[in-house]
């Protein structure tokens, strides 16, 4: 296995060979590989850097969503790193904690995988559960009337045409005193549509089955969760899932209706399929209302134009602070989940100001819709230091997407945002400047 040129050699390098190891042994026979550290070092490259790499690139490259299958084919179970003895104590933490961060990628992967018949916004609110009664977390299930006390009136539009109605789930994990970034408060906030048929602005039929992993967003925020809690990281850790299933029915919402939000502010709906916005704007304004966070970020499967700006490798960053932005381009370059920042200005936000509410989920010309629809976001965000990843492109792979993906990407859901958001969280979701 070839590592490609020394000039453009890199942990991603590491990475995407060992996942081609373990992808190519699949079915023939071979349960255990071992990796010899000392060829994989090089300039930038140390012995804890390439063997978080080799951890990364092997779990993951293992990887496949088996659940359905009745013969699934065999592969690597077992993995050896050979150090020549040198297996000193901040190696042997390097691959124990990313070990920790990848079993949480594989276990997010499974719920996002889930098709929308069984992944609906209960069962997210039943995984939350489990979550927390395994690690001690606080957990917080608001239902459908629960959400109407709160007038949670985005939540309740989106879900208001399925019989699966729709829930706000909040985990709390109270961070670590004495590790780096104890006393900082970070909110997570995911977009979790379990399934989007577009409503009665309706998708068109194909590809609507990728639509089940609308919910990524959402359940990488859980991901998120867990690793914060297995890691101990100093942060407290809020994440606020905003779930629901976005069908057209007799009770669905109309373009033309008005929708009164957790904080007050009103949108007007031109499109039932720009749905992601309308959950996130009761998220993003009960984390700010209740836990007024240092930091906020949300992560949503939530545009098209983000694939048409970045492609399928890459998420789009939108963030008006400087600082969060360098922190979370840091957290991006040290685990090989790439995100790009974009601009947000004022022309984008006149965009989405409404006639007749405060703003509007769509605009009238097809133009810059990763950018607008973050204008929207940040309506709802009150001056919080806040940050926006549309990961409409890197949430799941295709078929057709997958032979351009490196080899610890696999078909179906990707988990984005669990890595990157561990790495930020370990340095301690550093305030910036």
């Amino acid at each position: 296995m070839g590592l490609g040129p020394r000039a453009g050699f890199s942990a991603e390098s590491v990475r995407r060979a060992a996942a081609e190891v373990v992808k190519g042994l699949r079915g023939k026979g071979a349960r255990t590989v071992g990796f010899v550290l000392a060829s994989f070092l090089g300039r930038g490259v140390d012995r804890a850097t390439a063997a978080r790499a080799i951890v990364d690139g092997t779990v993951l490259g293992g990887y496949e969503f088996v659940r359905y299958k009745s013969n699934p084919e065999p592969g690597v179970t077992s993995v050896t790193i050979f150090t020549d003895g040198a297996t000193g104590k901040a190696l042997r933490s390097a691959v124990e904690e990313q070990s920790t961060v990848v079993a949480t990628v594989l276990w997010t992967r499974e719920i996002a995988n889930l098709p929308a018949d069984t992944a609906t916004p209960e069962r997210l609110a039943e995984e939350a559960k489990g979550l927390a009664s395994e690690l001690g977390l606080k957990v917080t299930v608001f239902d459908e009337r629960q959400l109407a006390t709160l007038g949670c009136g985005g939540l309740l539009a989106v879900g208001g045409g399925s019989a699966h109605p729709p829930r706000m789930i909040v985990l709390e994990y109270p961070g670590r005193p004495g590790r780096r970034g104890s006393g900082t408060t970070v909110a997570l906030v995911g977009k979790g549509i379990t399934f989007d048929s577009g409503g009665i602005s309706i998708k068109p039929a194909p590809a609507m089955s990728h639509m089940k992993f609308d919910k990524s967003g959402a359940v990488a925020v859980l991901g998120a969760l867990r690793a914060a809690a297995l890691l101990r990281v100093g942060p407290r850790v809020v994440g606020v899932l905003c779930c629901a299933e976005n069908l057209p029915s007799g009770t669905a919402y109309r373009p033309g209706d008005v929708v009164r939000t957790f904080n007050g502010k009103t949108i007007e709906v031109l499109n039932t399929d720009a749905e992601g916005r309308v959950v996130l704007s009761d998220g993003l304004g009960y984390a700010v209302k209740t836990y007024a966070p240092d930091v906020l970020v949300d992560l949503a499967t939530l545009t098209g134009a983000e694939v048409v700006a970045l492609g399928d490798d890459t998420a789009g960053l939108v963030t008006k602070d400087a600082g969060l932005a360098r922190d979370l381009l840091a957290a991006s370059a040290a685990t090989g989940e790439p995100i790009w920042r974009m601009p947000l200005t004022d022309y984008h936000r006149e965009l989405v100001k409404s006639d007749i509410a405060d703003v509007r989920n769509s605009i009238e010309i097809p133009l810059a819709g990763m950018l607008t629809a973050s204008a929207f976001l940040e309506t709802f965000v009150d001056g919080a230091r806040w940050a926006h990843l549309d990961i409409a492109g890197p949430a799941y792979t295709s078929v057709s997407t997958r032979k351009y993906q490196p080899a610890y990407q696999n078909i179906g859901a990707t988990a984005f945002g669990v890595r990157l958001l561990a790495r930020y969280l370990l340095d301690g979701g550093r305030r910036g400047g």
